[in-house]
């Protein structure tokens, strides 16, 4: 029985008419396109983009090199390195992400223990060269400097939910 079944469905493309049925129901809806330049959609409060790293009020960049977010990466996409000032603190001298590794999961600005590593809400960016996918200190930091206002901003927000 089941093969007579599956003789007929297969004759008459079965498959096909259900999937025909499926555009016929979308055909005279009416159509949600954004043009993407010019219009954008509303973004989640919880989206999470590209890293950035921040600094005190004072100028000091936050991360004290504890390796938290080195550790609970999944993807081992950040690899930090670092060394001993001359007043006894650590920092980092090497802080890169990879970004094409990195699965923007979030652990490693949940894992931060001095809010240090941030994932803000960027989200056009490009590579046009090899190694350009590298996050390297510098460029964290700057990014960080560039939108130290939004990502304060969303902090302020976040704040009772942490």
């Amino acid at each position: 029985m089941k093969s007579v079944r599956h003789f007929f469905k297969s004759f008459l493309f079965f498959e096909l008419l259900l999937g025909l049925r499926l555009t016929g129901r979308y055909l005279f809806r009416r159509k949600f396109t954004v043009q993407y330049p010019d219009e954008k959609t509303p973004m989640s409060p919880r989206f999470r983009g590209l890293h950035a790293l921040r600094r005190y009020p004072n100028g000091e960049e936050r991360c004290i090199a504890c390796k938290l977010c080195e550790a609970v990466c999944p993807a081992l996409a950040i690899t930090i390195h670092s060394e001993e000032r001359e007043d006894g603190t650590r920092r980092t001298s090497r802080y890169d992400i990879d970004l094409f590794k990195c699965i923007f999961c979030g652990f490693c600005e949940e894992a931060c223990p001095v809010d240090s590593i941030v994932e803000t809400h960027i989200f056009e960016y490009h590579f046009e060269n090899r190694g350009e996918q590298i996050m390297t200190k510098d460029k964290l930091l700057a990014i960080g400097d560039r939108f130290e206002k939004e990502i304060a901003e969303a902090r302020a927000i976040d704040a009772p939910y942490r």
